[in-house]
């Protein structure tokens, strides 16, 4: 008896990076970073502190509390994760 659906059939590919921030997550990078990723099928993730938040929301954004100067880490796993962690990193490192 064969499966009626192999996953292997499917490609999901994960990727992470880390970025250190230029300024602080605030409502401007926040907006920009929870657009691009509600644009990706792949799972998002963002991580600071012990902490990781979906970055769809702008709130969860700014509320991981990430300021100038540290590192917060993208991860996405899906179809598109390395599209997702690039779009995403490079919002990151060019935030003002």
């Amino acid at each position: 008896m064969s499966p009626s659906s192999d996953s292997a059939a499917t490609t999901t590919a994960s990727h992470e990076c880390a970025v250190v921030l230029p300024v602080h997550l605030h409502a401007r990078p926040a907006g920009q970073l929870a657009r691009a990723a509600a644009g990706f099928t792949s799972t998002v993730q963002l991580g600071y502190a012990g902490r990781t938040v979906n970055p769809t929301g702008v709130l969860a954004v700014m509320g991981l509390g990430a300021t100038a100067g540290s590192t917060v880490t993208v991860r996405a796993e899906g179809p598109d994760a390395e599209q997702a962690v690039t779009a995403l990193a490079g919002i990151l490192a060019t935030a003002e």
